[in-house]
């Protein structure tokens, strides 16, 4: 919990070491969520690319799926993808696109750069 108030009081953090419970998920979701935290905060990248990063470059949306499934929001960074067309999409934590805003920004993502 120490480590989710630093990240939101702007001291980022990186939470691929923690010991997530895969079984829980199915193993297309865990390849999906492990290819997520690799995309550090302030990174974006479209759904498409993570699709091609877990070898399913045709399926875009299954990975968009995998992510709204998420069980570990922000520790798994679902926040950190986009469109295609670098449009906000598919965010389904309460707030929507809005919060995704506001994590991407506290962030200090490439997005918000003049």
């Amino acid at each position: 919990m120490t480590r989710v108030r630093s990240h939101l009081a702007g001291e980022m953090q990186d939470f691929a070491d923690l010991p997530y419970s895969w079984s829980r998920v199915s193993a297309f979701q865990r390849a999906v969520y492990e290819a997520a935290l690799r995309v550090k905060p302030g990174q974006t990248i479209s759904y498409g690319q993570l699709a091609d990063a877990v070898g399913h470059p045709s399926s875009p949306r299954a990975v968009g799926h995998a992510l709204a499934r998420n069980p570990w929001p922000l520790l798994v960074p679902c926040h950190r993808f986009i469109g295609a067309d670098g449009r906000m999409t598919g965010f389904s934590a309460p707030g929507g696109i809005g919060t995704k805003l506001r994590l991407l920004a506290l962030e200090g993502s490439e997005l918000f750069a003049e």
